[in-house]
């Protein structure tokens, strides 16, 4: 306060050689509710003025024009003040000397605003000095806090507390200091423009943690029950420290996701969502869902979101795996190869989860099975067997899917077993049965005759039947020779058979038809029983009749016995024919065409004549038998 002194008796002393009108008041001056404040004040009035009747002056609360009537605050003439200062204000300084300091005890809120002094020396000699102090009356202490507060900076606040009654001195403390990390502290006393504060100093590195959180300047009087508190909140700006994010996620494809980023920073990040390079949404928050509807497997992936605030960057991915289930495969074209070549079949799909995939031939397993969305078959010196249709299946969990190829093998023609001549009732019939692909030609040669029968030969009728890879050829012959020495039929007869991979021919074997043979030996022993049975019911009527007559019995004789033999044998060949017609020559299955067809078999006339007894002609060597037209 000595300084004080010593400034506005300074002041007086140059304000002496000025003479005008001045005062000196301090322009923002401020005290806590319910306390005292001093308002120091010095003016000047010009030396040639003299005071009549001594020095008087008057405060005014608002504005300084008397005429506006305004609240009176002091007047030394009178004791007539306004009501809200009654009793509650007091000259300290000496007008005579130019003293105008003014004490007011007790302030509340209602007594903030602007004080202006009135200096009245006597007749005209009144002047209201313009210049105001604002006084400002505090409910609570202030607390410097920076426009700014970022994280791991130093930080540091103050609390003032007005110091401006001389009877009562504040002192400062700092509440909810626990949780900072090493806070240090330090107090002040400042005097500035005729007003004076008390301040203490907080000075602490704040962290993300501390966002939000309170803290406290207490002010209080010693000796009193005056106490003033005031908290702030903690706005500290920290770059994102954490991006919270779904974890990895399955969807199936055609369904809807829906992912969720979650942003811990201050102030709140521009988050967005990128798939790859592509930013696919964006906004201010401290949250994001990005929606995904009928997911295709395209959008399988690696989906990152990323918070930026201007104090950092911070981003975390997830993978979003799309299941499905396989698509169709892609196999090798159909394929036609030469038997004893190798081939690799490819077959690859795609799949979530891949596929297993899996050979099939004519649905039958070859091959492993594969557990990949890539399977190689690998077909080595391949057979006639391996021709056939080939599939590619491939399945996970939700579904199968699969692709076929063709594989023709085309291999060189082989005669089959089936191949032979047969006896039948009416000849020999010769068949010829070959495989191979192409389809086999089949011919028939007759060495003794030097004769080749196939379909370009004109002169001839000539049969064949093709199903598939299969080829079937038969000629018919009628018994025309001599015999072998089995008793039946000469046959020399060859089979030919050729296709673009090859030739071979053959002599076909000639074997007795089971139903002609079997047919003979029912017929004969059929013939033979029919005698017998006829003998026997002869000689049992023979007895019958000549017990009947009381002649002893006789042997019977047949008084024609030619007769009886034409009857048995007329009845021997009704039953070979019966039995016969039944034993003719059927094909074989591979012959079926042949059943469902009347074939005509044409005459050849083999060096052999047609009248006289058959079976003999006049060529040495053995004859073949027409071949019969119907």
């Amino acid at each position: 306060m000595w300084c004080l002194t010593l400034f506005l008796s300074l002041l007086l002393i140059i304000n002496d050689v000025s003479s005008q009108w001045n005062v000196w008041v301090p322009r923002d001056i401020s005290a806590m509710t319910n306390t005292c404040v001093v308002i120091q004040c010095t003016f000047m009035y010009p030396s040639g003025v003299r005071p009549y009747r001594g020095v008087h002056g008057i405060w005014y609360y608002g504005n300084p024009y008397p005429q506006l009537f305004p609240p009176v605050v002091f007047k030394t003439r009178t004791d007539v003040v306004h009501e809200s200062y009654k009793g509650r204000t007091r000259m300290l300084g000496d007008l005579q000397q130019k003293n105008c300091t003014l004490l007011i005890n007790n302030v509340g809120p209602e007594h903030s605003g602007r004080y202006y002094f009135r200096a009245d020396l006597g007749g005209a000699n009144v002047y209201t000095f313009p210049d105001f102090a604002d006084l400002k009356v505090l409910e609570q202490p202030n607390i410097d806090v920076p426009d700014e507060i970022v994280s791991d900076e130093s930080l540091t606040l103050t609390c003032y507390a007005p110091d401006n009654c001389p009877d009562m001195n504040p002192e400062i403390q700092w509440m909810y200091t626990d949780y900072l990390p090493d806070p240090e502290f330090s107090s002040d006393y400042i005097e500035e423009g005729n007003t004076a504060v008390q301040s203490s100093t907080l000075v602490f590195t704040p962290r993300p943690v501390h966002n939000g959180q309170l803290l406290g300047c207490r002010v209080y009087y010693p000796n009193t029950t005056l106490v003033y508190e005031r908290l702030v909140s903690l706005d500290i700006k920290y770059a994102p420290r954490s991006v919270w994010v779904n974890v990895s996620s399955e969807v199936m494809e055609g369904s809807s996701v829906t992912l969720h980023c979650e942003v811990d920073s201050n102030p709140p990040a521009r988050i967005s969502w990128k798939f790859g390079d592509q930013e696919l949404l964006w906004d201010t928050a401290s949250n994001l869902s990005l929606t995904l509807d009928d997911v295709t497997p395209a959008e399988e992936g690696v989906y990152t979101c990323i918070g930026d605030n201007g104090y950092g960057a911070m981003n975390t991915s997830l993978y979003l795996a799309v299941k499905y289930p396989p698509r169709e495969p892609i196999v090798n074209d159909s394929l036609t190869v030469q038997a004893g070549s190798s081939l690799t079949l490819h077959c690859s799909t795609q799949g979530s989860p891949p596929p297993t995939l899996t050979w099939l031939k004519d649905g039958e397993l070859v091959g492993t099975i594969t557990a990949d969305e890539l399977s190689v078959l690998e077909l080595e010196d391949i057979t006639p067997q391996g021709d056939g249709q080939y599939r590619c299946l491939a399945e996970n969990e939700h579904g199968r899917a699969s692709s076929s190829l063709n594989i023709t093998v085309e291999y060189a023609p082989i005669l089959l077993d089936e191949s032979k001549c047969t006896v039948v009732r009416e000849g020999v019939q010769c068949v010829c049965i070959a495989s191979g692909n192409p389809e086999p030609t089949i011919e028939f040669y007759l060495p003794d005759l030097n004769i080749t029968i196939n379909e370009t030969e004109g002169r001839y009728n000539f049969y064949t039947h093709t199903d598939g890879q299969t080829s079937t050829g038969m000629i018919k012959l009628r018994e025309k020779g001599e015999r072998a020495s089995n008793g039946g039929p000469a046959v020399n007869v060859h089979c030919s058979i050729s296709n673009m991979y090859g030739r071979d021919s053959v002599l076909l074997e000639l074997q007795q038809e089971k139903k002609y043979l079997m047919a003979v030996i029912v017929g004969t022993i059929g013939g033979v029983a029919v005698i017998a049975f006829i003998i026997a019911a002869v000689r049992y009527v023979g007895q019958n009749n000549k017990k009947e007559n009381g002649i002893p019995r006789q042997d019977v004789v047949l008084e024609n016995p030619a007769l009886y033999y034409s009857a048995v044998k007329k009845d021997k060949q009704n039953l070979r024919k019966k039995v016969g017609e039944d034993g003719d020559f059927q094909p074989a299955s591979s012959l079926a065409s042949f059943e469902r067809r009347e074939l005509n078999y044409a005459a050849l006339e083999l060096g052999g004549s047609r009248e006289g007894a058959p079976g003999r002609g006049d060529d040495s060597s053995s004859s073949y038998a027409e071949i019969k037209a119907k």
